[in-house]
C-alpha cells in the first residue's frame, strides 16, 4: 500500500490565456488531496472518494471508463473523476512496464471539485505517484507532472495546460508558458485569502466558450494577448516582492476574464466586497463559471467581508505550500 499526497493551487495571473501559448503563474496552498493505491488480486478498479464536496461515493468497474457507474452524484463529477483516475493508472502501469493490475484506490481530500483550485491535478498527480511506488517505481516530481498533464490533456479534449499539474507536482510558485515550466525560486510570502461559492463551473464549457469568442473576435484574441502581458507585469512585481503592484495586476485580470464571459455574479460579488474591505487586488481563479476567488490582504477585514457576502459559502486564509507532491506515511 503506498499514500502520496499533492497540494492545491491558485492563479495569480494567466488562466485560460495559457491555453494559448501566454504565460501563466500558479501557486500551490496548504490544502492537499491524499491518495492511497493497493493492489488488488484482480483486475478491477475500486475507487472509494471522500470529502470531495460530494456525498462520499464507491466505484467498481473493470479499469475502463466504458461504463458509468450508477451512483446518485452529479453525471459529469463522477465521469471526469473516473476518467481522472482511469488516466492516472495508466500512467503508472505505463511507467512501471506493469499491465493488468487491479486496485483499490482511496481518494481523501479538502479540496473541493470543481472550485478553480486544481482538484482534479492535485488527484491524478497524487494517484500517479502512489500508484508507481505500489509498483515498485520511484518517479522524480518532473515526471509526475509530465504523466499528469497527459492524463488532464486527455479528459478534458485537448483543452487543459501543464500550469495545474506542474504547480501541483512542484509545489511553491511556478511559471508555466506551453512546454516550459520552472519553479519560481524566490516567491514572497503573499497573504493570500480564499473565497468559494460552493459552486463547479464546467471547466471544458468555459475553455470552449472563450476560443469561440477568440476565434469570432479580432478584440477577443487581444484580450487573451493582454492577459499575458498582465503576466509578465505580475512577475516583475513578484520579483519586487510588490503586493500592492501584485493586486493592482489581479483587479486588471479579473476584468478581462469577466470580459471573457468566465465570471459569474457570485465570483464578481466577492472580489467586489474583498476589494471594499481593503484587500491589495481580487480575482477570480480557474475556470470560472463558480468556485473561487483569490484576494490579497494582510488583515483579517476581507475574510470577514466575505464571510458576510451573499453567495460566498466560506472563506479562509491559504498559505503558500512550498512541498508539492510528497509520500505520507
Amino acid at each position: 500500500m503506498a499514500t502520496s499526497s499533492a497540494p492545491a493551487k491558485v492563479y495569480l495571473f494567466g488562466e485560460h490565456a495559457v491555453v494559448y501559448g501566454e504565460p501563466a503563474v500558479p501557486c500551490a496552498i496548504e490544502r492537499r488531496a491524499t491518495v492511497t493505491v493497493e493492489q488488488r488480486a484482480d483486475t478491477q478498479i475500486c475507487v472509494q472518494a471522500n470529502d470531495l464536496t460530494l456525498d462520499g461515493f464507491t466505484v467498481r468497474w473493470g479499469g475502463r471508463t466504458d461504463s458509468r457507474p450508477d451512483v446518485n452524484v452529479p453525471t459529469p463529477l463522477v465521469e471526469a473523476a473516473m476518467g481522472y483516475i482511469d488516466g492516472a493508472i495508466e500512467q503508472a502501469l505505463e511507467a512501471a512496464g506493469e499491465s493488468g493490475v487491479g486496485f483499490d484506490v482511496t481518494v481523501e481530500s479538502d479540496i473541493p471539485l470543481g472550485a478553480g483550485l486544481g482538484s482534479s491535478a492535485a488527484v491524478v498527480v497524487a494517484c500517479i505517484d502512489a500508484a508507481t511506488r505500489e509498483l515498485g517505481a520511484d518517479l522524480a516530481p518532473e515526471t509526475v507532472a509530465d504523466r499528469a498533464y497527459r492524463v488532464e490533456h486527455e479528459v478534458q479534449d485537448g483543452e487543459a495546460s501543464r500550469a495545474d499539474t506542474f504547480c501541483s507536482a512542484m509545489g511553491g510558485a511556478v511559471r508555466v508558458q506551453g512546454e516550459d515550466c520552472r519553479r519560481l525560486p524566490d516567491a514572497p510570502e503573499l497573504p493570500v485569502v480564499i473565497g468559494y461559492d460552493g459552486d463547479a463551473g464546467d471547466t471544458g464549457e468555459l475553455v470552449a466558450g472563450v476560443r469561440a469568442l477568440k476565434e469570432e473576435y479580432g478584440f477577443a484574441a487581444e484580450t487573451v494577448e493582454s492577459i499575458g502581458d498582465i503576466v509578465r507585469s505580475g512577475e516583475r512585481a513578484l520579483e519586487d516582492d510588490d503586493v500592492e503592484e501584485i493586486g493592482r495586476l489581479m483587479d486588471f485580470n479579473h476584468g478581462l476574464l469577466s470580459a471573457l464571459g468566465v465570471s459569474a455574479r457570485t465570483l464578481d460579488s466577492m472580489v467586489w466586497a474583498a476589494r471594499e474591505a481593503g484587500a491589495a487586488g481580487a480575482k477570480l481563479t480557474g475556470a470560472g463559471g463558480g468556485g473561487c476567488i483569490v484576494a490579497l490582504d494582510r488583515s483579517e477585514r476581507t475574510r470577514t467581508a466575505l464571510e458576510y457576502t451573499p453567495g460566498c459559502e466560506t472563506a479562509f486564509r491559504a498559505e503558500l505550500d512550498t512541498k508539492g507532491v510528497r509520500r505520507e506515511t
